[in-house]
């Protein structure tokens, strides 16, 4: 039983820092994007590809972060003029193209087959211990970027991203250029889904084009929705409550055996949309609501 406990608090880590980045982004700033899982899948991709490439582990996490980091920055450059309707979609076809990229680039990524062997943390340690030093790395990881969320958040900085989602017109009058904050917010959210994607590349071991789908951006924004989009507590609230819904779900076939392991797939997809549904109905603040709009 601990065993499984220490994974499903690792995948909470990961999805908490995978949200995070969004929360970023669209709690803070109010950038839709559908693409969240490109720099997800482009931290995951390239750590991989360093680490198996005999360089440090610690060297391909960094790399992963910087790369997502940067690149946001043209993907910014593209989407500053658009409103928020079309940023979602040209976001939603960014990571479309990464997935397909992926795919395509054999000779780099192994495509469909993907990249076994993954080197993981602590291997010198038994399963065990392994995992739950990884588990300390993970949280310590995530305290590190609760903590900066909640530096930036108070600063200067954090206070004119608010503005940008509340008044935009008002950032302008004051001098400031919404524009060059949004492509920040965009490169900052991004950095934190990237090293998410490196944290989950080194911990399953195996990363394949099929791993990046939209649905991984779909649960970051569930978890944000149904935690509280411009809180860093819902955030974190959220993604654990996102991952008991999806490893609950896991023993409806206790309830209802009569179910086909398709059809299980598809009813958990459904309490999902029904807990999502349920959450926008009684609760579109979340469950821990961001007071400064209030």
């Amino acid at each position: 039983m601990l065993p499984y406990l220490v994974t499903i608090a690792i995948m909470i880590g990961i999805y908490g820092l995978l949200t995070l980045g969004l929360n970023l982004q669209y709690g803070y700033t109010g950038l839709i994007n559908f693409g969240h899982v490109a720099f997800f899948a482009i931290g995951a991709y390239t750590s991989a590809l360093i680490s198996l490439a005999g360089y440090p582990i610690a060297l391909g996490m960094a790399a992963g972060t910087v790369l997502a980091f940067l690149a946001a920055y043209p993907l910014g450059l593209l989407c500053l003029r658009l409103r928020a309707d079309y940023l979602a979609i040209v976001t939603l076809s960014f990571s479309e193209i990464i997935r397909t990229v992926l795919i395509s680039e054999e000779w780099l990524t192994e495509g469909t087959q993907g990249l076994p062997g993954i080197p993981k943390p602590f291997s010198s340690l038994s399963q065990g211990n392994a995992d739950l030093a990884y588990l300390a790395l993970v949280a310590t990881a995530m305290l590190v970027a609760i903590l900066l969320m909640w530096r930036l958040s108070h600063s200067p900085f954090g206070r004119l991203i608010r503005a940008v989602r509340d008044d935009e017109d008002a950032v302008r009058a004051v001098g400031k250029d919404p524009a060059q904050l949004k492509i920040k917010t965009l490169m900052l959210g991004a950095a934190l889904a990237g090293l998410a994607g490196a944290f989950y590349a080194h911990y399953v071991g195996y990363i394949s084009p099929d791993q990046f789908l939209p649905l991984v951006t779909f649960y970051a924004w569930i978890a944000l929705i149904m935690g509280g989009a411009g809180t860093i507590t819902g955030a974190i609230v959220g993604s654990s409550l996102l991952l008991f819904i999806l490893e609950g779900s896991r023993f409806l076939r206790d309830v209802v055996p009569f179910v086909s392991e398709v059809q299980m797939a598809s009813l958990r997809l459904a309490v999902i949309g029904l807990g999502l549904v349920l959450f926008m109905l009684y609760r579109p603040q979340g469950l821990i609501p961001d007071r400064s709009q209030s």
